[in-house]
């Protein structure tokens, strides 16, 4: 299943049930594609203001790669749930050491890539919406929550 192309309430439901995945990987890309989808909001409301055209090309890259981040962990978040689901599945010792060895790949990328995007916070809070500041720390507040989360399930 891609949750990707689901309703949040099909996820949560299914984060919810008593089922080995979506867990705790797919939830910090969640998280972490919540916290720059804040960041994309904040840059959009920033570009095309006359207040901010002074940082248009630097709040236009902003946006670029906080929606380049966001559409990879909806990825991330999927290949979680189908790395972890094979994981449990197997039965063979080889299968499940490479199975578990492909899941930490995966949650080793939503730590690096959440740390990727969180720096993109300082500049857009200095140089975006004033307005929306609220709005850029709640997103690196979501994006350290998600790295945090991936670390516990590297470990």
């Amino acid at each position: 299943m891609l949750y990707k192309n689901t309703s949040i309430k099909k996820y949560l439901d299914d984060l919810a049930a008593k089922k080995p995945a979506p867990g705790g990987g797919s939830a910090a890309a969640l998280s972490c594609a919540l916290g720059c989808a804040l960041l994309s909001m904040s840059a959009n409301f920033s570009i095309g203001k006359e207040k901010y055209k002074k940082y248009e090309k630097e709040l236009k890259g902003i946006l670029a790669k906080s929606e380049n981040y966001r559409k990879r962990f909806l990825e991330l978040a999927d290949l979680d749930v189908r790395a972890y689901s094979a994981y449990a599945k197997a039965k063979d010792k080889k299968v499940k050491v490479k199975a578990k060895k492909y899941s930490q790949q995966v949650v080793k990328e939503i730590s690096s890539l959440s740390y990727k995007a969180v720096q993109l916070c300082p500049a857009l809070a200095e140089k975006g919406n004033a307005y929306l500041i609220n709005d850029v720390l709640a997103g690196a507040e979501l994006l350290n929550a998600g790295f945090n989360s991936a670390l516990v399930n590297i470990e």
